[in-house]
């Protein structure tokens, strides 16, 4: 397979004002991508209630898109090193809506899961090709200034998205499915400015993708997640169910081990993890997946249920933990562009990225917002030292056309890790609530009624409606949530902590000052030719 486009002139450096209209389109692509798991996190009490669902299908609407996006970044990681990566972007974008629309008309959970799915598939992209555009247009010792830039985007998106979203559901006229109609018009915004804005030049390339390799590395990494999704709740950790899904997963991987180390154009390189930055910021960025993602995606839920808030109150409750990550990444990014050091913030990020994560293992129904502000402020903090900075640290590192490869792997841990944290923390906050509920109840005469109120659908334990609940199991549905919601972070607080021990062991070496078009120009430029004017030795 060909690509169609004409071979460019080897680029030259952008200036600022050309880069920040490059990224225009990008910055509106990030913000569909973030505002489509934002707007849903305050509404998914309602929708899930509304629909009749279950606390496991809670779980399932967040991890089915984080699943999809997990399994697809290294397809799109790929791609974009052998292909047009506007038109890739533009297609991902495409999808979003799709997904979106699909949503938004959904009658059931199983649509609506499904829709998640599409929109995963597109969120995935977006992810993977943003920071590779950025790589490919930016040197990497300029690139913290633009990345801090991406930061007070993705703060936006991440304020704005609970915001809206519990605006919509409480707004009777509107309700939740506006949740997912609302980053339509932003989606195809995007599209029209990367069309109009993205100059990217594309070398005429014969390349041919590696579709065993791809099938493989989906289905293994797909049977891993979909075991720690239902462990716990559709069959036990120890059966036959867990033992068929890890044991399948475990051999379609190493069968794409097999299969990638001699395709002549792998989905995923293995010779980049012979490089010692490449390997310790994957490391580091699974640990963050797992602590940030599965720590903070169940918030929502803590404030609406243990601390009886409504969804636009809980959308305002978060605003501490995101302005504190737009600070840092806003900050950090700028100083690491004007003194070329980096490894300082990816340590000081993962210390204090740990320190919040205990901070919120100590909180519970009856905590103080001003505190519990403080303890999510400092968490926010390190996200946004580490989690950017981790990518250019490895961008930095490899060729110019691994540039894609090496993004998309990070994009792919991280989801990894946030995928899997929310599957097996949010089984733990299941289990936990159950627990604690059936304690609480058993202590109170008559409340067996009640119970079942608060109880199971389809043999699961359902979210409860706090509106429907009298005072007395009110309390104990609250003090339930805030203990399991504290135990989650305690759980997340180790993984924050490994990645703090792997960023440890990264070695700083200085930015390149040269943009990755540049420097892929400078790879694969032919080497001079002898001087045949050379006198011949006699």
């Amino acid at each position: 397979m060909t690509t169609t486009e004409a071979p460019d002139r080897a680029p030259t450096s952008m200036s600022n004002r050309q880069i920040l209209q490059a990224m225009s389109g990008l910055m509106a692509g990030m913000f569909v991508a973030i505002l489509a798991g934002t707007v849903v996190a305050n509404a998914l009490p309602r929708i899930i209630a509304d629909l009749g669902a279950s606390q496991s299908s809670y779980t399932w609407v967040v991890t089915s898109e984080l699943l999809a996006m997990t399994a697809t970044v290294p397809l799109w990681g790929k791609l974009s090193d052998l292909y047009n990566k506007k038109l890739l972007l533009q297609l991902s974008l495409t999808m979003f809506v799709v997904g979106s629309l699909v949503a938004g008309f959904s009658q059931g959970v199983g649509l609506l899961i499904f829709s998640r799915v599409v929109q995963g598939i597109g969120a995935g992209g977006l992810t993977a090709l943003a920071q590779v555009v950025m790589a490919s247009v930016i040197p990497p010792r300029r690139l913290g200034k633009y990345a801090g830039i991406f930061g007070a985007v993705f703060a936006v998106g991440t304020v704005a998205g609970p915001l809206v979203g519990g605006v919509l559901v409480d707004t009777s006229w509107l309700g939740w499915r506006w949740c997912f109609f609302i980053g339509v018009p932003f989606a195809l915004l995007a599209i029209a400015l990367l069309q109009r804005t993205l100059k990217l030049p594309t070398v005429r390339r014969e390349v041919k993708i590696d579709y065993l390799g791809a099938f493989l590395i989906v289905a293994g990494i797909c049977a891993l997640l979909i075991w720690t999704s239902l462990a716990g709740h559709q069959f036990d950790w120890a059966s036959w169910q867990t033992a068929a899904l890890t044991g399948g997963g475990v051999l379609l991987l190493v069968a794409a081990v097999f299969v990638e180390s001699r395709a002549p154009e792998p989905v995923i390189p293995l010779r980049i993890f012979r490089n010692r930055t490449v390997t310790l910021t994957t490391v580091a960025s699974l640990f963050v997946g797992v602590a940030m993602f599965g720590g903070t995606v169940f918030l929502s839920q803590y404030f609406q249920v243990s601390l009886g808030k409504s969804p636009t109150v809980a959308g305002l409750m978060s605003l501490p933990m995101i302005l504190g990550l737009l600070l840092s990444s806003t900050v950090a990014g700028q100083v690491i562009s004007a003194t070329g050091r980096w490894k300082v913030y990816l340590v000081s990020g993962a210390v204090i990225m740990t320190a919040g994560l205990c901070l919120l293992s100590t909180i519970g129904a009856d905590t103080g917002f001003g505190l519990l502000s403080l303890y999510m402020a400092v968490l926010g903090v390190g996200v946004g030292m580490l989690m950017q900075n981790l990518v250019l640290a490895a961008q930095n590192d490899v060729p110019a056309a691994e540039l894609g490869a090496a993004t998309s792997v990070l994009s792919f841990f991280r989801s990894m890790g946030g995928t899997i944290g929310t599957s097996v923390l949010g089984a733990i906050l299941a289990n936990r609530v159950a627990t604690e509920m059936s304690a609480g109840l058993a202590e109170m005469p008559g409340a067996g009624g009640a119970a079942a109120g608060a109880g199971s659908s389809s043999g699961e334990e359902a979210v409860p409606d706090m509106s429907a609940l009298p005072a007395p199991v009110k309390e104990v549905v609250q003090q339930a949530y805030g203990t399991a919601t504290a135990d989650l972070f305690l759980v997340a607080a180790p993984f924050a902590a490994l990645a703090l021990i792997a960023v440890l062991f990264i070695k700083e070496k200085p930015l390149k000052t040269t943009s990755g078009m540049e420097r892929l120009a400078e790879e694969t430029e032919p080497a001079p030719a002898p001087d045949s004017r050379a006198t011949p030795a006699s």
